[in-house]
């Protein structure tokens, strides 16, 4: 089964737009939680247009105290105030991005072979017996670029499915990007790394990617399952995920 990992971004920039307490980002850590995701996702960027750094440690205090077994994965660019925050959060595991503070959400995977000594100090500096770290991924790496991944001493690749998601009505250009991304997907796997996967992943593209891309360890979804929840509410929503998962 791949694991659901809830993005709660969304949820802290609609909060943000009024000086208001609501939505509660850790009460809706909680129902998700209690519907059964896995762990929970944040994004801290430096502007703190969405999740604020009062967020992670809320978060990081709820999951010990009363979710012992869920997983915190925190992403970011790692930016030695990102690093000094994992350093105290201490999250199961850590995605890195590559992301331009400037940009309004992660659009691309890291150039595994142009930052691979870079890449190699963050890890072997951010990698603990109890963390993993992650390193967001193009859909179209292909062998080369996961080789090159696994050189930095990372346990898992994020596979970046935005491409894949923008196909709405596109089931050719749909077809190819499953087929890169399931190309990446073996690789990794081949080459012993675990596979994450997230960026526009709705309930409608989300079971041909199962098909397609077997072997995934887990999603992070946040726009799509947000988007369902003011449908359907979170728990609903987060129900409807899993079982798609499943």
């Amino acid at each position: 089964m791949t694991l659901l990992s809830v993005n709660l971004n969304a949820v802290a920039q609609l909060r943000n737009r009024r000086d208001l307490p609501w939505p509660s980002v850790t009460g809706i850590a909680r129902v998700v939680l209690d519907a059964g995701a896995s762990g929970i996702t944040v994004h801290p960027r430096p502007d703190e247009r969405h999740i604020r750094h009062m967020d992670v440690f809320e978060l990081s205090d709820l999951l010990r105290a009363d979710y012992p077994g869920a997983e915190f994965n925190i992403e970011g660019y790692p930016s030695e105030d990102f690093l000094a925050l994992i350093e105290q959060v201490n999250p199961q595991q850590v995605t890195l991005v590559p992301d331009d503070p400037a940009q309004a959400t992660s659009d691309h995977g890291w150039d595994f072979a142009g930052k691979g000594n870079f890449l190699r100090s963050v890890v072997q500096r951010l990698k603990q017996r109890d963390r993993r770290i992650s390193l967001f991924c193009d859909p179209d790496a292909g062998a080369a670029g996961i080789a090159a991944a696994k050189a930095t001493g990372a346990d898992r690749v994020e596979l970046f499915t935005g491409p894949y998601g923008a196909c709405f009505d596109d089931a050719e250009e749909a077809g190819r990007q499953l087929s890169a991304l399931a190309v990446t997907c073996r690789a990794a796997l081949n080459a012993g790394l675990g596979v994450n996967a997230g960026h526009d992943l709705t309930l409608l593209n989300l079971p041909a990617f199962q098909k397609a891309v077997p072997g995934v360890a887990e999603v992070s979804i946040g726009h799509g399952i947000t988007a369902d929840a003011l449908l359907m509410g979170f728990a609903e929503a987060t129900r409807r995920y899993i079982a798609v998962l499943a």
